[in-house]
């Protein structure tokens, strides 16, 4: 016969424990010696460890208490029901143990391998870490939403990341990026950012230039990704805008005002 602590220790427990499913009516109170105390028999200890891998299971206690009452197959059919939540929520601890190693591989957080892939293409341009990271920032909360178009959107990219004016543009933001507001490189940059907007539209139509449509609050919060880590982008916005284009991550053309030239 054993006593309460060694009960508790062949089945993987606590007294404390022992005595919760004693309160709870799931382990039967057993006789007791002539001085009072618990004693315990092999059959406790089966039971006791029945209860303690269901709880362990997440099956609560009252659910367990049905079980150890239930015929065979009856155990048998809760048992395959409880295996497979089990096993579902293996899968999706293993999704979630997937992105948190992800976290550790920088862009690969939340990003499909073509966004990465195009990423890497910006640095092997020359491009400064912080424009990349700014489009990095961006393309998380954008794939996020619209999964199914960042295949046509990177297809669209990788072709533009093929014109020597964009990435000559691409190459001076690197190199104005710590500038005053009022530098006349920004006012360069500008003018190359329009020149190439506009021959775009021309040739391509207006939706190859600006063909995200996102919801105002989205783009918004995009827009200060970007600013955030490249402050000069809300100057060169505005400097955008007189030479006819407005937005950042939407795109749009507008009238160009007269003071095009500041």
């Amino acid at each position: 016969m054993l006593t309460i602590g060694e009960l508790a220790s062949y089945a993987g427990v606590t007294v404390r424990a022992v005595r919760h499913y004693h309160a709870k009516g799931l382990l039967p109170e057993p006789e007791r010696d002539h001085s009072g105390y618990r004693r315990y028999d092999g059959g406790a200890v089966v039971e006791l460890i029945r209860i303690r891998t269901l709880a362990e299971a997440g099956v609560p206690l009252a659910r367990v208490r049905e079980l150890l009452r239930a015929g065979e197959e009856e155990f048998a059919a809760a048992i395959a029901d409880i295996d497979r939540r089990l096993r579902a929520e293996i899968r999706e601890r293993q999704r979630h143990r997937e992105a948190i190693a992800r976290l550790t591989s920088g862009d690969s957080l939340a990003l499909p391998s073509q966004v990465v892939a195009y990423l890497d293409r910006l640095r092997a341009l020359g491009v400064d870490e912080r424009i990349v990271q700014a489009e990095r920032d961006g393309w998380i909360p954008l794939a996020a939403h619209a999964p199914a178009r960042v295949p046509e959107w990177m297809a669209r990219k990788r072709e533009q990341l093929d014109d020597p004016q964009l990435i000559d543009f691409y190459l001076t933001l690197s190199r104005a990026l710590d500038r005053a507001d009022d530098d006349p490189r920004l006012v360069e940059l500008a003018d190359k950012l329009a020149t190439y907007l506009t021959r775009m539209a021309d040739e391509r139509g207006e939706d190859y230039v600006g063909d995200v449509d996102l919801a105002s609050p989205l783009a918004a919060l995009m827009d200060t990704l970007a600013f955030d880590t490249v402050p000069s982008a809300r100057r060169l916005i505005e400097l955008l805008r007189r030479r006819g284009w407005t937005g950042w991550t939407n795109l749009e053309r507008v009238a160009p005002t007269s003071d095009a030239a500041s």
